[in-house]
């Protein structure tokens, strides 16, 4: 089973709700997940116009994918945010925090001119250890 460590190295600020950095030992497994958007059951975008619903349904995919692949949300050490508006941020914290607690996975977070469809607000990609 893999050991995840949350760490800050001596001398670089440890800020109380983000994670500077992962140490993974004993993993057997590496699972890269893919940019994961808010579906709905067809295919097209759901929760349109509400970010915090697609943020809870991107999270909610992630932690299928992470589970199907024989792991825990605990095992996903990294996360790419992809936002069309960094005003988001305010909105994405809490909602990561459902799922993540206030020491989650490292993280980067990133305004893009757009996604894949215009009304998908979020996209996130992740990378976990089994």
């Amino acid at each position: 089973m893999a050991n995840v460590e949350r760490l800050c190295a001596s001398g670089v600020y440890d800020p109380p709700t983000y994670t500077q950095a992962i140490k993974v030992t004993g993993a057997q497994s590496i699972v890269f997940l893919a940019g994961q958007v808010s579906y709905d059951k067809d295919g097209g975008v759901a929760h349109r116009g509400d970010f915090k619903n697609q943020a809870r349904e991107v999270f909610r995919a992630l932690k299928a994918h992470v589970e199907a692949a024989g792991g825990k949300l605990e095992n996903i050490v990294k996360l790419n945010t992809y936002v069309t508006d960094v005003r988001y941020r305010a909105d994405l914290v809490p909602v990561r925090e459902e799922f993540f607690g206030k020491k989650g996975p490292a993280s980067t977070l990133v305004q893009v001119c757009a996604l894949a469809h215009p009304d998908w607000m979020l996209e996130i990609e992740a990378i976990a250890v089994v």
